[in-house]
């Protein structure tokens, strides 16, 4: 292992600093990156470089954080657009990413009860304020709150998009 990462360390470090620019989250995916390699050593073919198959492996590490960490912190930043979100989370060649996350959040929709549906619609995919909520459903701003704070748990509850992916 050792030889590994005098060998690719650096190079790998760089490849992966292209795509994240946290230097903590580069280091933590570049010995993930390492150890997968090392648990599946035997699976390399020869087909390719071992630094192209470190790179692929990382590019795979690379997806799932974003599946796991900017994902789900995304989706209830203050933003009240879940696609704006997306776009803004997400570079162009996480395209298939993007709709699978369209994909999964539609179906949570569908899961949940009627009215967290109705009420995470109106503010996170229409953009109401929270007061405007309250008019329409002829209620209070903290009873309004309150059923937000219930929605999103259940949202959170229902959301399996990362529990799929472990």
């Amino acid at each position: 292992m050792e030889d590994c990462y005098k060998k690719y360390g650096l190079g790998l470090r760089k490849y992966v600093s292209q795509k994240i620019d946290d230097d903590g989250v580069v280091e933590e995916l570049v010995n993930d990156v390492m150890l997968a390699a090392i648990n599946s050593g035997e699976s390399f073919e020869g087909r390719c470089s071992e630094f192209s198959w470190l790179c692929s492996i990382a590019n795979h590490k690379i997806i799932d954080y974003y599946r796991k960490k900017k994902i789900k912190t995304v989706l209830f930043s203050v933003s009240p657009m879940f696609e704006e979100i997306a776009d803004k989370a997400l570079t162009p060649e996480r395209d298939v990413l993007k709709n699978e996350l369209k994909e999964e959040i539609k179906k949570t929709f569908g899961e949940m009860k009627q009215g967290y549906r109705n009420i995470l619609r109106l503010k996170y995919l229409e953009g109401w304020k929270v007061e405007e909520i309250a008019r329409k459903m002829n209620t209070t701003i903290k009873a309004v709150e309150s059923k937000l704070i219930r929605a999103k748990k259940e949202f959170r509850q229902n959301w399996a998009y990362d529990k799929k992916k472990n």
